[in-house]
């Protein structure tokens, strides 16, 4: 076959196809605050009322409030209106201002707890997670925490110190750990049987190391996710222990503290106890929002965008 047969053109009425369209629009990636509100509503929203809240509490002082703890009889049970915007209760004392200052008590208690129960439910959830011989100690003590309803556990442990922020802390933060060690532990009994795992071992590298370098960094996502719901929890049940008396004491103004004083004129002055439970659940509700946007955030499998 000669060189010239190899190099003619085509036939004329054999014509090549014209290239295709994009079936698909492009993707324009979206930047900024806009496009990360729109990529994650949920923590947007829940991170909005969080920082609100955080905000009230923070600047409770310029916001137009007075001392909380300050008696006047002579102005008891005032309805809301423009001189007191939430009213008084029983003893003249503003309740705008003890609802705003009762926001720094459950802000302190929750965001305390969650992390002081998720470092040490870390701790102990790697050790019984990674070390075997260990695991049937820990997790048999864990379980019989567990068994106990965490308010009740609370209540245990408030019963045997006196009242103050610091004793509800440790209370509650001991009734939480049980449920993060478990959570921590169920991952690293996943993340152990790993290639990379049996690489480091083979490899010769101790166990605190594969610990820190190769575990650890993988249970961060769940841990944090985990510790809004424990900062949520741990508001609600620093409530439930001021409303029956077993929490801060009275003359902290906190959220559960307003509520049991209240309770005696609920059916006749129910603003005393709405304001505080409604600051409650905004609060808990926005962190619940927020563990929810990290969850679909930090979980692939959750991802809503392809």
């Amino acid at each position: 076959m000669s060189s010239a047969v190899l190099s003619s053109a085509p036939p004329q009425e054999v014509a090549a196809a014209p290239p295709m369209g994009d079936v698909l629009p492009p993707v324009k990636p979206r930047r900024g605050l806009i496009g990360f509100v729109r990529r994650n509503p949920t923590m947007a929203i829940g991170g909005f009322l969080l920082l609100l809240m955080v905000g009230v509490a923070v600047f409770a002082p310029l916001l137009w409030t007075v001392d909380p703890t300050a008696l006047a009889p002579a102005r008891r049970t005032r309805e809301p209106s423009a001189m007191y915007w939430f009213g008084t209760d029983m003893l003249g004392r503003d309740v705008y201002s003890r609802v705003l200052y009762g926001a720094r008590i459950s802000l302190i208690v929750g965001f305390s707890v969650a992390f002081f129960a998720s470092v040490i439910g870390l701790t102990i959830g790697l050790v019984s997670g990674y070390v075997r011989w260990a695991d049937s100690i820990i997790m048999r003590i864990m379980d019989g925490m567990m068994s106990i309803p965490s308010i009740l556990l609370a209540i245990a442990l408030m019963a045997l110190t006196r009242g103050s922020v610091q004793n509800v802390i440790l209370a509650i933060t001991i009734a939480e750990i049980p449920r993060v060690s478990r959570l921590v532990r169920g991952v690293v009994l996943s993340l152990r049987e790993q290639p990379y795992v049996d690489a480091a071992v083979a490899a010769g590298s101790r166990t605190p190391r594969i610990i820190l370098r190769h575990i650890l960094p993988n249970t961060l996502a769940p841990i944090t996710v985990q510790a809004t719901y424990v900062c949520g929890a741990a508001m609600i049940t620093e409530a439930i222990l001021s409303f029956i008396g077993a929490g801060t004491p009275p003359i902290i103004p906190s959220w559960g503290n307003i509520m049991a004083e209240g309770r005696a004129l609920w059916q006749v002055k129910p603003y005393i106890v709405f304001f505080p439970a409604v600051f409650l659940s905004i609060t808990v509700l926005a962190i619940n929002l927020l563990g929810d946007g990290l969850r679909d955030a930090l979980d692939p499998r959750m991802a809503k965008r392809v």
